[in-house]
C-alpha cells in the first residue's frame, strides 16, 4: 500500500469511526423553553465534547489502520489476489 492509498484508507476510517463515536456519550438540555429563541434547538447537546471525540476517533482509527496495514504488509489482505 503507497502513501496516497495509506491516507485515503485512513481518512475513510476515520470518518466512519468519527461517525460512530459522535453520539457516544450526548445528553440534551432538560430545560423546557417557556419563551422560545431563534436558532435554538431544545434538543442541542450543554456539552458535545468535540475534542475528546476527535482524540477519540483518532486513537481508535490508528488502532485499527494499523491492523489493516499490517495485514497488507505480511501479505494476508490482498485484493488484488482475490479479484483475479
Amino acid at each position: 500500500m503507497g502513501l496516497t492509498g495509506s491516507i485515503i484508507v485512513y481518512v475513510i476510517i476515520w470518518w466512519i469511526v468519527f461517525f460512530s463515536v459522535l453520539p457516544v456519550g450526548i445528553q440534551s438540555k432538560k430545560e423546557i423553553f417557556k419563551e422560545k429563541f431563534g436558532g435554538i434547538d431544545p434538543g442541542a447537546p450543554n456539552n458535545p465534547k468535540m475534542g475528546k471525540k476527535f482524540l477519540t476517533t483518532t486513537l481508535i482509527t490508528t488502532i485499527i489502520f494499523a491492523v489493516i496495514y499490517y495485514l497488507v504488509k505480511i501479505d494476508l489482505l490482498n485484493l488484488r489476489e482475490f479479484l483475479q
